[in-house]
């Protein structure tokens, strides 16, 4: 019969889980399952894309487009089409991440992320509220930088955590970049009462 050291419970763990490459947070608990994190997304996305299509300038809503329409913007301004192929993909870009931080375990990192990520999806249907539902330009404008400096937040955040998550929202951040450079312009361009008076 050998003499060989007898090891603890605890360090056996700790030797488990530091070869099979499982870290200290995955012990603690596990992320959402892919049903729940599915939904929370969905719900999350789906709400900020009813309010954003409630605001939309399409011909669906004949005033809302009529005012869009009257609006000076300045010539990079992209067509309409433009907006409409964009934002999808942006979006889902946007979900996936989200979906991924969500199965991920919890952590203060993962939270923090998830925290960010809330915030940014809920304002995308938030700004269309506040440009196209109550015309408050310079409200816009304000709330798309806002916006630019929660997802940096997010992608940075998510990369401590999932960088495939955090890759997937930085064209997301750089179409906010310039939608709030376009948000500025518009601001800027029709603030006078005149021209308030006539978009009105």
């Amino acid at each position: 019969m050998t003499d060989e050291p007898r090891t603890g419970g605890h360090v056996s763990l700790h030797g488990i889980g530091r070869e099979s490459g499982v870290t200290s947070a995955a012990l603690r608990g596990q992320g959402l399952s892919p049903w729940a994190a599915a939904g929370t997304i969905a719900a999350v996305m789906g709400a900020s894309g009813l309010v954003a299509m409630r605001n939309s300038p399409d011909p669906l809503h004949p005033r809302i487009r009529r005012w869009y329409k009257r609006l000076d913007k300045p010539s990079f301004t992209p067509p309409d089409p433009v907006f409409g192929a964009v934002w999808p993909v942006l979006e889902t870009g946007l979900a996936i991440g989200g979906y991924r931080l969500l199965r991920r375990p919890s952590s203060p990192p993962r939270d923090t992320a998830m925290a960010l990520w809330f915030v940014t999806a809920a304002m995308v249907g938030g700004w269309t509220q506040i440009f196209f539902g109550e015309r408050k330009l310079g409200a816009s404008a304000v709330a798309s930088a806002a916006m630019l400096a929660s997802g940096t937040g997010y992608v940075a955040a998510a990369a401590r955590v999932d960088r495939p998550a955090a890759a997937l929202a930085v064209p997301f951040v750089a179409w906010l970049g310039f939608a709030t450079l376009l948000a500025e312009q518009v601001w800027e361009r029709n603030a006078g009462p005149a021209k308030r008076a006539a978009s009105s």
